[in-house]
């Protein structure tokens, strides 16, 4: 239903599509996370570079190790973590618009020889923004000011986000007990998404910054992922062609999570943060936006420094609307 909210509103209220240069469009986050909605930092992006609304996939690579004991070699898990997402920015008019996406989990943990395989929907989530553009100030002969002049965007602008993610993800209590609580498909609760970003953007270099506090809420086995901040800013020059117009960017991202609670009782070694470093590019062709990236961790302190997070990739496909 969410999917076909999103194809008929864009169907009537859709800007062009044409790709002009990425001068109005943030990196938003994907409300997901490390220990909340298996696999995901809410700081990995929602959004693209390039100035389209789209509908797209996207898929995301993660892995993850896990130290089960107090020494350095004690036994550990290798993690890993897919995600497949249909994902979309659709415009409600020239201030609004809303972004959603929703994952299909397919995560691996092997341990000892063993191993255990989760998979299904994850946690839909949408947000609603608004858009502040800033213009150019209006040229005057010293004593008048021209209302009738078209207004000249300065490429400034700021975003305010609300929105939700729902628990259309299965969560597992038993596997709660985990070195990494984040293996699971879901989290089993409602959870607030609230965001500020600022961007710049000309027809050769951008700046994109976003922060974002995610407030979660308890699930029906009284457990509670810890609340979360995410941040990210992102760099990016532009080459074009005729045909086409390439976007490399490069950039630095980190999640700061807040402890876990269960029953009322806050659970040892389930908080932490992680600074990343990423770089990555895409491509705008006609209609089709691709694009990849490749995401580091520079410092991290995960779960009382039991978890360890390795790297992530991405790559999507868009079509602009």
């Amino acid at each position: 239903m969410l999917l076909l909210f999103l194809l008929v509103s864009s169907t009537a209220k859709a800007k062009d599509p044409n790709y002009t240069c990425p001068n109005n469009h943030i990196l938003e986050l994907l409300p997901c996370d490390l220990c909340g909605c298996s696999t995901s930092s809410g700081s990995f992006g929602f959004g693209t570079l390039s100035n389209a609304n789209f509908i797209g996939v996207r898929y995301i690579y993660q892995n993850f190790e896990s130290r089960y004991g107090i020494f350095d070699n004690s036994p550990k898990s290798k993690e890993t973590f897919n995600t497949y997402q249909i994902w979309a920015q659709v415009p409600l008019n020239d201030k609004f618009y809303v972004t959603a996406n929703v994952p299909y989990q397919d995560l691996t943990r092997e341990f000892q020889g063993s191993k255990e395989n989760l998979n299904g929907l994850g946690d839909i989530s949408a947000i609603g923004w608004y858009k502040l553009q800033f213009f150019k100030k209006q040229k005057t002969d010293g004593s008048t000011v021209d209302f009738n002049e078209t207004k000249e965007p300065s490429g400034h602008s700021l975003q305010f986000g609300i929105g939700v993610k729902l628990p259309t993800g299965k969560f597992e209590e038993a596997l709660a007990n985990n070195v990494n609580p984040g293996f699971q498909v879901g989290t089993g609760s409602v959870d607030g998404i609230f965001s500020l970003g600022y961007n710049y953007g000309s027809d050769k270099i951008g700046v994109n910054t976003l922060m974002s506090y995610y407030l979660k809420g308890e699930n029906k086995n009284e457990y509670q992922f810890g609340n979360q901040f995410s941040y990210s800013a992102n760099v990016y020059t532009v080459f074009s062609t005729k045909k086409m117009n390439i976007m490399p960017f490069a950039g630095i991202s980190g999640d700061v999570y807040d402890t876990i609670t269960q029953y009322g009782e806050t659970l040892q070694d389930t908080d932490g943060d992680i600074l990343n470093a990423s770089f990555g590019s895409e491509l705008a062709v006609e209609k089709f936006i691709f694009g990849a990236s490749y995401t580091l961790p520079i410092q991290q302190n995960l779960f009382g420094d039991n978890v360890e997070s390795k790297q992530r990739f991405s790559v999507y496909v868009n079509f602009a609307l």
